[in-house]
């Protein structure tokens, strides 16, 4: 028996693979309903069909739409799905915006290189940071909050590290916290928290595209005090901690799931 009931939403944005694949199978398997939005080729489905059915399995209603969920028409077409899946009772428990869509050009150029401009940090921006608060914002406004409602966003070391082919997501992940406090205090007051969570070094899909991620997870495990590296199911467990009415009181914070990485 799960610890949530099937009126109780999960809205995963970026839910295919990675953080957002990881949680919503845990929240599933807690008994949450799961709407995943995901952007996927049709060469990717097989596999992407198999991990949602291990998400059917568990026996709640499941969503999920292929889309941009950076258009306006993506997110109508997730929140039309949403009305038409959801119970009459059901609302959103969870939001969490897991969008790994970034560009990774450096803002020096070696030989033969293109450097970044102006269209593609916005691009970034929006899409990894300030996006975050457009998600909220329609949800709200389509009415599909639940009274004590939590919305998640994943950041990472880069918001204050500097890595070469990192400044657009670096600038990202600094403007979705900044965006993050603002929704934990503006939002607060009609029930919906807010809050970061910051993962070590995963290996994920999203990682492997950034220049170095190699040298990262190496430098990651040889002073990670626990001996591993963060896997995506130690970012869905606290997802899952935060979602309980005992987690309540959590808002505004940015919370390290790194088994000390960070520190170390």
């Amino acid at each position: 028996m799960g610890r949530f009931s099937e009126a109780q939403w999960a809205v995963v944005l970026g839910g295919s693979s990675g953080f957002g694949l990881a949680t919503a199978k845990k929240l599933a398997s807690e008994g949450m309903s799961v709407a995943v939005v995901h952007r996927d080729r049709r060469g990717s489905m097989d596999r992407v069909n198999r991990d949602f059915d291990a998400i059917r399995a568990h026996g709640h209603p499941f969503v999920s739409v292929n889309t941009d969920a950076l258009t306006a028409d993506g997110m109508a077409a997730v929140i039309d799905a949403l009305k038409a899946g959801m119970q009459p009772e059901g609302r959103v428990r969870v939001l969490l915006h897991s969008i790994a869509y970034g560009n990774l050009k450096p803002i020096v150029a070696a030989a033969g290189e293109a450097v970044i401009e102006d269209e593609d940090m916005a691009r970034t921006v929006y899409s990894m940071g300030t996006s975050l608060l457009t998600w909220v914002q329609r949800l709200w406004a389509a009415g599909l909050f639940a009274p004590d409602a939590g919305v998640i966003g994943l950041t990472s070391e880069g918001n204050e590290v500097a890595w070469r082919g990192y400044a657009a997501v670096a600038a990202a992940k600094a403007a979705l916290e900044s965006v993050s406090r603002a929704i934990a205090v503006e939002f607060g007051p009609l029930g919906i928290r807010s809050n970061i969570i910051q993962p070590g070094v995963t290996d994920t899909p999203a990682l492997r595209i950034i220049p170095g991620s190699e040298q990262m997870k190496a430098g990651a495990l040889r002073r990670n005090p626990l001996g591993r590296l963060t896997l995506p199911e130690d970012v869905a467990d606290v997802v899952f901690l935060l979602s309980l009415d005992e987690a309540r009181w959590v808002n505004g914070a940015l919370i390290r799931v790194d088994g000390g990485e960070h520190v170390a």
